[in-house]
Parts: structure tokens; sequence; C-alpha cells
């Protein structure tokens, strides 16, 4: 136990040691005009104004305060999509006011028909994209390499997020929705567009006491019926509304209270929880969570008994490879500015993963949390972020403690070098710790070319060799021609247990090319050609993963897409046998078959939306049909409804080979209010001799970042990550949870 706590303070001492060295870096001036004149960039940046009122003018979604007209209006848009550079089909107009404590936004969406303006979404905290949508970035540190984001549509429901390393969501959105602010916002649709009020505090952005202020600031309007897209600032096609160190700039805010952020929001819970061969059990429960600004760029989270019976449960995968599953991270406490902690490792591996804390990646139970802490944010040109959580050991897990340290110190625009280190410690005597370590960097060129390079390594008992993983990527990306080259090579024994790594004992060499041409036909934005080559023999030559493809790709102007891959061709080894269900397994050896997809996406503009995915072809030595259907529709802005089904039809050359499985999914959502909204999932897994599941969740926010649920769930709330696909354990949880927020 000695040598254990001696490698333990060890690694610690080393993230202290990194943290410290990188505060000490001489820090970077390019912000600061060089004598002579302002840089060439900065001279060419748009600017705003913001007029300072005595009062907050009337927030009722409309502009019929005289207030508003004290302010100049920003009408300088332009089309990112889909004429680059046009001016925009419909006028907008933005104003900006500000006093003590808030600014204000008076948003002027003109349309030439109103009657068209599509509004269907009352929730909050859900993507916009079916809708009509305006979006404020607001780069309040304005080190032009993350922001908050504020989204709002025809119906005054709200978006917010943050982009962190000009980086959105994983799902190609323009922003990570993990974080959740407190402001006010209003819309109404008029007889010539649409018009929307926003408050924002400046308490929610942590902006400090000032006495002059530059922001960082862009906009983005979106038109669904036109697929359109118009922005202030940042408008060619390969940037949008991420690239922070393209966007604008505010000014003319001075002499403003202090926005210093803490906010104590506790909860209380009463839950019915009836898991598999258990007896029930009835816990009434409470814990906190703390939020406080240390500095307008530090911010420090704290959690005690961190619950998370309100997350969204995931949609049930059934895993057709023989490798890990990728599921996105869906509770609040480790979202909040989670892009911090991204070190990248290629193929959508990750050096940390945050699943790995709380959940048992085989299962999907949860491991109860006794608490954790955060600090997040940036020291001068430095960005930071600091995690520790501690869990409680629960059936076959034991307590864990966890260690994160990441630190990006910033270059030029886009551009860092960075470390990273993790510590996990752990009850179990065979296994009782992990470490990791890694040094990353993303350099960008011409603002076309990107170099994104790594080195990591792994520390496990026994010090086994062949724990590392080293690998660089070069990308170009322009209107015409994307291109990837990657080379990545990842040792035997590389075990970043808090960390997501689909294959090991890998030597890999990527190349992708994609061909972008926009024709002058009626109906087709953009046609794309695309081929790529993975070739990922083991670290010793042997056969292991090989697979190249060919890709046709149709985008068209209402938003309709297909997605067709002609060949796809795979040379897989199976070095252990490979559950694909119940007692059917794929035996050990090296296999090659071909497949073939063919997706098709509806329009988007219309309340009745469609997909289908077909892929069929060899897999494994024998033969599977996948076929895909999904169909929403939004009937009203207080009613929706979604359906999905997939089938999987194998022939395999063993025994009980020939089986299908089908997934199903129900969605329907109800919104009496912005502020009450129902939904529901039911799903069905025929993989799973237990096949239906069902979520059932009422919110009321009655007060901002302050809310009442009721919950019932049968089935399971996370899916497991693991790559065969293990029999899951289900439980049926009824739950009463309050949260309150306030400002002491």
């Amino acid at each position: 136990m000695s040598n254990f706590s001696y490698r333990q303070c060890g690694f610690r001492f080393w993230l202290l040691s990194l943290s410290l060295l990188f505060f000490q870096l001489p820090r970077s001036k390019a912000a600061v005009p060089p004598a002579g004149g302002v840089p060439k960039e900065e001279s060419a940046r748009i600017t705003a104004e913001a007029i300072q009122v005595d009062r907050a003018p009337k927030l009722d979604g409309t502009l019929d305060d005289p207030l508003w007209q004290t302010a100049k209006p920003i009408t300088e848009f332009r089309q990112r999509e889909p004429a680059e550079g046009d001016a925009p089909t419909e006028k907008t107009e933005v104003r900006i006011l500000y006093s003590r404590h808030s600014v204000y936004f008076g948003i002027h969406c003109y349309d030439s028909e109103p009657s068209r303006i599509i509004a269907t979404e009352l929730r909050r905290d859900v993507s916009q994209d079916l809708d009509d949508h305006f979006e404020i970035l607001i780069d309040s540190n304005h080190n032009r390499r993350g922001a908050y984001v504020f989204e709002v549509n025809p119906l005054g429901t709200q978006n917010d997020g943050l982009i962190v390393e000009e980086q959105g969501d994983s799902n190609g959105g323009d922003f990570d929705r993990g974080w959740d602010g407190v402001w006010t916002s209003e819309a109404r649709v008029t007889p010539d567009g649409w018009t929307a009020t926003v408050e924002i505090p400046f308490t929610t952005l942590n902006f400090t006491h000032s006495s002059e202020v530059v922001w960082g600031l862009n906009f983005k309007r979106f038109i669904r019926r036109k697929n359109e897209e118009d922005l202030w600032s940042a408008y060619r096609r390969t940037f949008g509304i991420t690239k922070v160190s393209e966007a604008g700039e505010l000014q003319g805010i001075k002499d403003i209270g202090s926005g210093r952020l803490f906010i104590v929001k506790p909860y209380g819970l009463a839950r019915y929880d009836k898991q598999t061969a258990q007896n029930p059990k009835f816990p009434l429960t409470g814990g906190l969570d703390i939020k406080y600004g240390l500095s307008s760029n530090l911010v420090l989270n704290l959690t005690g008994n961190t619950d998370f019976a309100d997350a969204e449960v995931d949609l049930q995968p059934f895993n057709l490879t023989p490798f890990k599953i990728f599921i996105p991270e869906k509770r609040q406490f480790f979202l909040e500015n989670a892009g911090i902690f991204n070190f990248n490792l290629g193929d959508g591996d990750q050096l940390f993963f945050s699943r790995q804390i709380g959940i048992d990646p085989v299962t999907g139970q949860q491991v109860p949390i006794n608490g954790g802490a955060r600090l997040t944010g940036t020291f001068g040109r430095t960005e930071l972020g600091f995690m520790d959580v501690d869990t409680r050991s629960s059936g076959p897990n034991p307590y864990g403690n966890y260690l994160v340290a990441r630190l990006k110190e910033s270059l030029w625009a886009g551009s860092y070098i960075g470390v990273m280190g993790i510590d996990k410690r752990s009850g179990n005597l065979q296994d009782p710790f992990n470490q990791t370590g890694g040094v990353d960097t993303r350099l960008i060129f011409f603002k076309d070319w990107f170099v994104d390079a790594h080195m990591s390594e792994t520390r496990s008992p026994g010090n086994p060799s062949g724990a590392s993983d080293l690998g660089a990527t070069l990308t170009y990306r322009s209107n015409w021609l994307d291109g990837v080259f990657e080379r990545r090579k990842t040792g035997l024994n590389f075990n970043p247990e808090v960390g997501f790594v689909q294959r090991v004992d890998s030597d890999e060499t990527y190349g992708d090319l994609t061909f972008k041409v926009r024709p002058k036909t009626a109906g087709i934005r953009e046609l794309q050609f695309e081929g790529f080559l993975l070739h990922a023999p083991d670290t010793h030559g042997g056969v292991s993963t090989q697979e190249w493809q060919n890709t046709f790709r149709a985008d068209f102007n209402n938003g309709a897409y297909t997605d067709d891959d002609l060949v796809d061709v795979f040379t897989q080894r199976i070095t252990t046998p490979f559950h694909i269900y119940k007692n059917v397994f794929i035996s050990n050896g090296v296999y090659n078959f071909t497949r073939h997809q063919f997706t098709y996406g509806s329009g988007q503009d219309r309340r009745f939306t469609y997909n289908f995915f077909e892929r069929f072809g060899g897999y494994y030595g024998g033969t599977l049909n996948e076929f895909r259907v999904q169909v929403n529709y939004r009937p009203t802005a207080k009613f929706s409804v979604s359906a999905s089904e997939t089938w999987d039809r194998f022939r395999l050359p063993v025994s009980n080979g020939n089986f299908s499985v089908v997934l199903a999914s129900l969605q329907g959502n109800y919104s009496f209010s912005r502020f009450l909204t129902f939904s529901s999932l039911i799903q069905m897994d025929t993989s799973n001799t237990q096949a239906v599941s069902a979520n059932l969740r009422l919110r009321y926010n009655y007060r901002p970042d302050s809310d009442l649920y009721i919950i019932y769930n049968v089935g399971t709330q996370f899916a497991s990550i693991a790559p065969a696909n293990p029999p899951q354990v289900r439980e049926t949880r009824f739950a009463v949870k309050f949260t309150y927020s306030f400002f002491p």
C-alpha cells in the first residue's frame, strides 16, 4: 500500500508542477497593438456600439419601447448559406442597450412572407434547427477562443451553450448545450416578420466591474424554409459562428456594476427504486451545487451528493461492431465547460471520457457520487480545467477518486499547445490505480490548414510496456475540397481507464478526400464525392482492421439530403469471440466483406419530416441487412411526436445464425407553455428478453435555473458502452426532484 500511495502522490505532484510551469510561461502580447498603429486584421474587424440606459427597456418581445430607438441598428449581415458573401434575402436589425447590471438585445427579423415563419419548439435547451431562430455570441473575455451563445426562436424559446476552442458540439451543432445560463427572452411574430427582446445579466457572463469593455460579438439568423444562414461576421462557409476569432467587436460598455457569478442550487429528491432481483428502496435525499466566479475568467463548481435523476435517458443501441460504442454525455455537472477537457486522439477516441465516472461502463448502472469540484477558465493566455470527483462503492464497483487536469497555452488564433493528466484511484485491489498523461497541440496556418498532434501514455499496476499512443493529423478545408491525412500508433497496453479508445495494438494510416461542387441546378445546393482509406494493422504488422469507402452525398436547398456509400470494403480480424446476440458468437478469424448504403432525408421545412436508411451486404462470413426509418410530426408548437424503427436481419454461417433484431422508439412531447413540458420515450429492443422500456418526465421551470421534475422510468437510464451487447440491469424508478437556485 505504501508503494501505491507514493505513486499517486508523485503523479499528482507532476500535475501540479505542470500547472505551475504553464502559469510561468511568457504571456503573448499579440492582443496589444504595436507601435505605429493597429494591426491590419484588427482595423478590418467590424464593430458595434452599445448605448447606456438608466432603466431596462420593456422586454415583451416587441420593440415598441422608445429606448430601443436610441441605439443604432446593426444591419450588415451576409449570407454564409447558400450564397457565401451575398446580401441576405431578408433584412435583419439588432439594437444593443445596457444598464448597470445587464445588456439588452432588440432583434427585428424582417420577413416578406411572415405566414411562412416556422416556430414549433417550446422546450428549453432543445435544438431549434427545425425552426427559424437567432443566435447571439458573446466573447466576454475577448480572448477570441471561446464564447457564450444565446439562441431564441419566434416563440421566445431559449437554448444556450458554450463554444470552447472554436468547436461546436459533437453532432455538428453551433455550440455545446451543456452550459445553462440565467437570462430572459420574449418574442412575437409580427406583420413584417418577427421580433425578440433578450436580457443577459452581467452575472450570467461572470463579468465583474469594468470601466471600459470590449467584447467579441457575433450574430446568426437562420431562416428555416429557405435553409438560409446569415451572419454579421465570420460568414465564410468554412467558418460559421463557431469561428470566435473572426467575430466582430462590441464597444461602448463602461461603468457597469459587479457581475460576479455566485449561484447556490440545492436539491431535494424522493424516489422509489426497484432493480432486478433486489428489494425496493425508498431513499429521501438531497444535495447541493455551487457555482462561483473567482474572477471574470475563472469559475469554480462544487457538487455534493450529486444526483442525475433528471438527465435524459439514452436511446438503447445495438452494437454491430467488436469495438466499444460511443454514447454522448448527458449529465449536467460533466456537460458544463466539457470542451475544456477535450483531448482528441483521433477516430472519435478521447483521452478523457466523463461517462467513465459514475456509470458502470458494462451494465450502465449509476455509481453514486459523493461530491466533486471543478475549476475552469483562463489565466492570461492559459486555459485551464481541474476536476476532482469522488464515488462510493456500489455493487461490483469499488469506491473511486478521479483527478483530471487540463491546460492549454494559446499560441495564435485557434492554435494551442496543451497537457493533460488523469489520476484514478480505486478500491479494487487488482487495479488500485490508473494514470494517464499526454501532450497535444493544434496549429492553424492560413486559416484553412490544421495540424493536430498528440503524445500520451498510461501507467497501470506492473508498468506494462506498449502503453503509449502517438499520432498526428493534417487537415485542409475549403469550399471545394476537404482533406485529412492521419498517422497514429497505439500500443497493446495503452489503457486510459477514464478515456475512450476503440482499439489498441494498432498502427493506423488514414486518408480522406472530399470534393464539393455547387451546380447551378434547381433544388440542389451541394454535391459531395468522398473516398477514404483506413489501414490499421497491429503494431507487429499483422492484419487487424482495414476499410476503404466511396461515398456520394447531395444536399438540397430545402434541407433534404441523400448520403450513399457506393462501396464499403472491410477487412477485420477477430481475436476474441464476438458476442452479437443471445447465444450467437462470431468466432476468431480474418473476415473480408463488402457493404453498401443508401440514405435519404426529407426536406426540413415541413411539419412532417422523415428519413430512412438501408445498408446491406456481407457481414463476418454471412450477410446483414439494416433498415431504419424515422418520422417526425409537429402539428402545433405545443405537441410533437417522433417514431423510429431499426430492423437488422442476420444470416450468419453459425449455429442459430439466422435471426432478426428490432429496435423501435416512440417519443412524444407536449408543452403546456415554455416553462411546463411533458416528454415521453417508449423503447423496444428484441435483443433483450425484457424488451420494453419507458421514460416519462414532467418538467416545471418555475423560475430561472430552478425546476420541479416528476420522473417515471422502467428499463435502463444509461446504456452500456461495452464492445459486445451485455445484458442490461433493469430498474423501475419513480422520482420527484426539486431544485432551487438563488444568488447570495
